[in-house]
């Protein structure tokens, strides 16, 4: 397997900042990066790194805080971990969470946040430590007349352009 990315916590101020204060500087020291189930797994799967409770019809921004450096040419998609739809049709908000490889040096330092909702008919807790969403590598190619809109992105959602 050929080795693309690297995995690295935010800094906590970023974290702090971007979760409202949520966990302690202790706390945030224990984030765990994020890992593969098993050897044949193609997901890394994230780890909350606090308690949250999302109601019926409700939208919650997590902070991961996690960033990744990755080469060029390749893109991590983020889904939600295919038991959360099933037992409690929780939903990425954007669907399919698109972290490209400039996105690591924005001013967030390239703090991944990820937006859930949730379309069941019932309350949902997960707590801090469960895996809430999955990533996936993926190598990307460009069109043979490829034309940037931007020579450099700074932030997140919405950064390349508002449409």
């Amino acid at each position: 397997m050929q080795k693309i990315a690297k995995f690295e916590k935010v800094g906590y101020q970023q974290f702090s900042q971007d979760s409202n204060n949520v966990i302690s500087q202790s706390e945030y020291d224990e984030l765990n990066l994020p890992k593969r189930a098993t050897s044949k797994s193609a997901g890394y799967d994230f780890y909350l790194p606090y308690d949250i409770t999302i109601d019926i019809d409700e939208e919650i921004t997590i902070a991961s805080g996690i960033r990744v450096k990755m080469n060029d040419d390749w893109v991590l998609q983020l889904y939600p971990r295919s038991s959360l739809g099933f037992k409690y049709q929780l939903f990425l908000a954007n669907t399919v969470g698109i972290i490209d490889a400039d996105y690591y040096d924005s001013d967030n330092e390239g703090h991944i946040l990820i937006k859930l909702i949730n379309k069941g008919n019932k309350k949902v807790q997960l707590k801090k430590g469960d895996r809430f969403v999955q990533g996936v590598f993926l190598p990307y190619g460009i069109c043979v007349d490829d034309e940037v809109i931007l020579d450099k992105r700074n932030g997140g959602i919405g950064s390349s352009g508002s449409k």
